[in-house]
């Protein structure tokens, strides 16, 4: 992954079919890391939302945030079989990339 610019739509989550974020990024590790560290009042942080759990990367910004504003529209159960399509037991993606564990939170994840 291009860790300077890569247009990336992603979805962040606190647990397993819990809460849901879907944002857009030119960094996906510089906005996971803000995410994780609470960078952003609002909902990802009221809600402990930090999981990286699907991304999405786009040849350009614009493709990107039609991309986002679409999926952002979804029912959310179309959100969650998106998810689950690629990442079945909801494991943290942002671990692939150098990034800790994340503690348990509510009900625990599976692995795999």
């Amino acid at each position: 992954m291009n860790r300077d610019f890569q247009p990336t739509v992603y979805v962040l989550a606190n647990r397993r079919n819990g809460a849901i974020y879907t944002g857009v990024t030119s960094n996906l590790i510089q906005r996971v890391h803000q995410h994780r560290e609470g960078a952003f009042p609002g909902f990802t942080s009221k809600y402990g939302v930090k999981r990286l759990v699907w991304f999405e990367q786009h040849a350009t910004m614009e493709h990107a945030i039609v991309r986002e504003k679409r999926i952002k529209k979804w029912l959310r159960v179309w959100k969650l079989e998106l998810i689950e399509r690629d990442n079945l037991g909801w494991r943290d993606l942002a671990e692939d990339y150098g990034f800790p564990p994340l503690e348990p939170t509510g009900s625990p994840l599976s692995r795999g």
